[in-house]
């Protein structure tokens, strides 16, 4: 559904820890990719790691995050933005998204402030997603995370190279973090970073990172450390998807026009929604199927279809209040989340994909639909 897509420079960087022999979490790839993303993204520092998810846990570290303490996050996401509240023995407050970009709403999040600080508990950190790399409305939420006194770690992971009001997301938080996981946008096959504006933070997280070692002869750690930094091996893969991004961006979202202009046309198909001074990554392209309009086939069903052709597909993001896990967090919201789960579908949205590819997912949509009405 969205492959690696390599340029072919990767091998080069690659190449070159082989030749230098340095492999393991150190070598000049590490330092050159975390210079050329924080270049990129507008930064001033940036440190990589072993995976996004390791990127939020060290957020929530350098936040001074305990057990115990609040964390809001958005409730419609993956997993991965809400697991690390827990690796720290802190509670998750779950917020419900707006219809506009399906992320956080603003309404909800000043709700739940207030409710928490009433009950005696100032939530210590909000996590906010930038859900398939549509950017969340940053002008609202933010305002209300000042007023409030309250960091902002924004979860980007879904959205490198996405942008709003022309600066790139990730950066507008108190600290930013990235996913290259195998299945977004560039990879560096798994990994991720942090982004921020304060050294102090950024250099925190590259220690804990590090099994937080001391620097000193002998191995000496005074604080609880992570094996979380990247390799040299994997930066280098990095380094050569970096010099695409610009590419990889424009032909996602020309994949997601070749959907639109193909399927938009049908009645109850809809695409998620790219407000003005928005400009997404469009990492996955995502429709919803109101199922009345759409001759009673469901979602599941059409997934099922593309499955039986050998295509993958997927639902939406099911809404974390409602995952076992999370059954117990306190959640503010409606039921926009579980909307979305019911009536979504990610379509298969690699880079490499040709046109006849997107042509034969667009005929076996539209077929689907006139099987059923037949």
């Amino acid at each position: 559904m969205s492959p690696p897509h390599m340029s072919g420079d990767e091998i080069q960087y690659i190449q070159e820890a082989f030749e230098t022999n340095w492999i393991a979490p150190a070598g000049q790839n590490i330092e050159s990719f975390e210079n050329e993303l924080a270049a990129y993204c507008g930064a001033s520092y940036a440190t990589a790691t072993l995976s996004g998810t390791a990127a939020i846990h060290l957020a929530l570290n350098v936040l001074g995050v305990q057990h115990g303490d609040e964390v809001i996050c958005s409730n419609f996401t993956f997993v991965a933005s809400v697991n690390p509240i827990l690796y720290q023995g802190a509670i998750p407050i779950l917020i419900d998204v707006e219809k506009d970009t399906w992320n956080m709403d603003p309404a909800y999040l000043e709700e739940a402030i207030k409710d928490r600080i009433q009950k005696g508990k100032k939530p210590k950190a909000i996590i906010l997603v930038h859900v398939y790399g549509m950017p969340a409305k940053l002008n609202e939420l933010l305002s209300v995370a000042r007023e409030y006194d309250i960091p902002v770690i924004e979860d980007a992971a879904e959205a490198f190279g996405s942008s709003y009001q022309k600066k790139k997301v990730g950066t507008f938080g108190d600290i930013g973090i990235y996913s290259f996981n195998g299945n977004k946008i560039i990879t560096t096959s798994g990994g991720g970073a942090l982004v921020s504006e304060n050294m102090e933070w950024m250099e925190e997280a590259r220690y804990l990172a590090n099994q937080a070692t001391e620097r000193i002869p002998h191995y000496e750690h005074k604080k609880l450390g992570y094996n979380y930094r990247l390799s040299n091996i994997c930066a280098g893969i990095g380094r050569g998807q970096l010099n695409v991004i610009d590419q990889r961006v424009q032909q996602r979202r020309a994949i997601f026009d070749f959907y639109k202009e193909a399927l938009g046309k049908l009645e109850g198909i809809t695409f998620q929604p790219e407000p003005e001074g928005s400009h997404a990554n469009r990492w996955l392209t995502c429709i919803q199927l109101d199922v009345d309009k759409c001759n009673g086939i469901t979602p599941e069903q059409l997934r099922l279809s593309l499955e039986d052709r050998n295509i993958e597909s997927r639902p939406l993001w099911k809404p974390m209040h409602l995952q076992p896990v999370f059954k117990d967090c306190p959640y503010y919201g409606s039921d926009v989340s579980e909307k979305l789960f019911e009536k979504g579908l990610c379509l298969p949205s690699g880079t490499a994909m040709s046109v006849k590819e997107l042509g034969e997912v667009v005929r076996i949509v539209e077929g689907s639909l006139e099987e059923d009405s037949m």
